[in-house]
């Protein structure tokens, strides 16, 4: 991620910034409730950990294609020469790296035989797959923040393409109106909006299944001491204002108005990836989001509780024992796949035999 996901700011940051920003924050202990599962990772006692896959450095997205095999994509720091999109044919398998760029590329989407890829300052469509070899490359969006980081993409329940967009710093006013957005748009990059305003910083992007309810991920502020929030968890609806960079859930005058968040993860976790969770993993954590932070070297579990407004959960440790944990998804069987961006290492996380 650039500057944002991982906390924004800049083109060339894609991750420079995330390390430079959270720089400060340590990392943290394996919590006593976690149990050793494998790969050297912990989490929850009755799940078995696995390398899925090793070789994808800087790994930062997942999408499997239409006959399940797994793509990823890999975005550098602060140089890009080793940025690619990969094909995992099976877990075991060695990483093929089918195109080589885009620069930064941070979200990955398959939509009928084309594949759509998210980086800096465009999305670009690759189709006529031929083995290893796409036919075609044709950047359907330009931008829309020229340079600017663009993250994760998600296609809705009505054929939309939704992207989260960085801001372009920290914490000023963003000078162009895409910026600390998550826009909408046709797979063939028209009919472009804002769907939501006012987030400084949207990483993940996840549909709850079986509905219309967006879970994104949100990078906070970093320049605030003390009175730094953590990152959230939020459910964004079409048309929503979240208050960058004014409101950060302190509350008063500035935040009037504005959502609030499912939940509150870690300060300066710069927040990743994010999925939800079926009964095939575990009945327990069933309909629960799990949310990768990058900084913190943690998987978060978050039980989502059905309230009147949406969903509301409490954050607590997953997995831990993984680097820089960023990219997450759950595979057709229910078993959790995450990818560590420092080893290039993606785990397996399933039910024990």
């Amino acid at each position: 991620m650039q500057s944002s996901l991982l906390r924004p700011i800049g083109a060339a940051a894609a991750f420079a910034v995330l390390v430079t920003a959270c720089g400060g924050t340590s990392r943290h202990s394996s919590p006593s409730a976690l149990v050793a599962i494998g790969a050297g990772l912990r989490g929850p006692s009755g799940l078995h950990a696995t390398v899925y896959a090793r070789g994808i450095t800087h790994v930062s997205a997942f999408a499997f294609d239409s006959r399940g095999r797994l793509w990823a994509t890999a975005s550098g720091a602060s140089g890009h020469a080793g940025d690619g999109v990969f094909l995992v044919a099976r877990s075991g398998a060695h990483p093929v790296k089918v195109v080589a760029g885009p620069k930064g590329p941070l979200g990955l989407v398959w939509i009928g035989e084309s594949l759509y890829v998210s980086s800096l300052g465009a999305v670009t469509r690759f189709s006529g797959l031929d083995g290893t070899h796409f036919g075609s490359r044709q950047t359907v969006l330009h931008g829309p923040v020229p340079g600017g980081e663009n993250n994760n993409l998600v296609r809705a329940p009505d054929g939309q393409l939704l992207m989260g967009i960085s801001s372009t710093c920290d914490h000023c006013v963003p000078p162009s109106r895409y910026a600390a957005t998550i826009v909408s748009f046709r797979p063939d990059g028209s009919g472009l909006t804002t769907f939501a305003r006012g987030v400084r910083a949207a990483y993940g992007l996840v549909f709850y299944p079986g509905t219309r309810n967006l879970l994104a991920t949100m990078n906070q502020r970093d320049d605030l001491g003390a009175k730094t929030p953590g990152d959230w968890l939020a459910l964004v609806r079409r048309g929503e204002d979240w208050g960058f960079p004014a409101c950060y859930g302190q509350g008063g005058a500035v935040c009037r108005g504005v959502p609030q968040p499912i939940a509150v993860l870690d300060k300066h976790a710069a927040a990743g990836g994010v999925t939800v969770l079926t009964t095939q993993l575990d009945s327990r954590f069933a309909g629960s989001a799990l949310v990768a932070e990058w900084q913190t070297g943690k998987v978060q579990l978050i039980p989502l509780e059905r309230t009147s407004s949406g969903y509301r959960g409490t954050a607590q440790p997953f997995l831990t024992g993984i680097a820089d944990p960023l990219p997450v998804t759950v595979t057709a069987d229910g078993a959790v796949l995450v990818g560590d961006w420092s080893t290039g290492t993606v785990y397996r996380i399933g039910a024990s035999k």
